[in-house]
């Protein structure tokens, strides 16, 4: 959950668990919503498990409430006996550093809350190690892209994802430099390289697409249902391409060069990929993926230490742009 529709949630959980509980038009209200909505969002609180019920008070008006005594019954709040383990901060820290979607939000603000708490629960003076793993995990949000006006967009998807709606959304395709509206099935966010993106399925189509989520110009929930692919695995799905396009299969073979070997060791480009050193320090990197515009830009950004040795066809077309970047910089006019 994200955005305004998270915020909603975890809003209502503090309403039902006021010791005089709250009816459903006083929670409208509240969270801004109609009445349909306050009833889907107690569905979705009580599909999670929480434990909700509604009672008639004296006035004879409904209220809903939470068992008051639930957090008590929790594993692994049996307070005051709750002890974390350094690792276990650690993680949680981490994973603090990762959540830059609700920075200025009021969820940040119950983040920082719930942190307070948690570090009351460590050995005696380990609280002020607790802040420095503030500065340990940071989120690098160079090149990263600006979601400012996107709040409701994101909360109307991770709604819709949540309760399996399908949308009509209006989208900035650049191919064309339009608009074009069509309908989705959207499944999962995930983030790459700074940008949020999200795997929807169109049925006009009947296939599985990426969107960029900041060119979602505008989007309307339907009030229907759609069954989740059972054929779709978006981890598997991730895995097959290198970067954001997912077109014809592309069995490569690449040279690199002894300074750039080490770093290329370092890292899992494919699940299939198989590394053959060379006497000389060089490797080749061979794998099998798909994205051809990604590959050949990441190919491109290594210059002289990356040859390709198949597809003949991607580096012929390395050949030449190479040949076409190094006359643009040496006249200044691109020939």
């Amino acid at each position: 959950m994200r955005g305004r529709n998270t915020l909603q949630f975890v809003q209502a959980i503090d309403m039902l668990c006021r010791s005089g509980g709250i009816t459903i038009n006083q929670m409208a209200r509240e969270l801004e919503v109609d009445r349909r909505n306050v009833y889907r969002i107690l569905d979705l609180i009580q599909d999670m498990g929480f434990p909700i019920y509604d009672e008639v008070t004296f006035g004879r008006q409904k209220t809903w409430k939470m068992d008051p005594d639930y957090a008590l019954k929790l594993p692994n709040i049996t307070l005051p006996n709750v002890r974390l383990t350094i690792g276990e901060i650690i993680a949680l820290h981490l994973l603090r550093a990762e959540s830059t979607l609700y920075a200025g939000t009021e969820i940040e603000t119950r983040i920082d809350s719930a942190f307070a708490k948690l570090s009351q629960f460590v050995p005696n003076g380990f609280y002020g190690q607790i802040k420095k793993l503030n500065t340990l995990f940071v989120s690098n949000k160079k090149l990263t892209k600006n979601y400012a006006g996107k709040e409701d967009i994101i909360d109307a998807l991770s709604g819709a994802m949540l309760n399996n709606t399908p949308c009509v959304v209006g989208y900035h395709s650049f191919s064309t430099d339009q608009e074009k509206t069509f309908r989705i099935d959207p499944l999962h966010f995930f983030e790459s390289n700074g940008g949020l993106y999200l795997f929807v399925r169109v049925p006009r189509y009947g296939d599985i697409r990426i969107l960029a989520v900041e060119r979602i110009m505008k989007i309307d929930v339907l009030d229907e249902r759609f069954d989740y692919p059972e054929d779709f695995n978006p981890e598997e799905k991730l895995s097959q391409a290198f970067g954001m396009v997912y077109d014809d299969p592309i069995d490569l073979e690449v040279v690199f060069s002894v300074g750039q070997a080490k770093y290329i060791k370092e890292r899992v480009f494919s699940p299939d990929q198989e590394i053959i050193e060379h006497p000389d320090g060089s490797i080749t990197l061979k794998m099998q993926t798909s994205g051809w515009y990604d590959v050949k830009r990441w190919i491109l950004g290594f210059g002289a230490e990356a040859v390709v040795v198949r597809p003949e066809e991607m580096r012929e077309e390395i050949v030449e742009e190479l040949k076409t970047a190094l006359e643009w910089n040496t006249s200044g006019v691109c020939a």
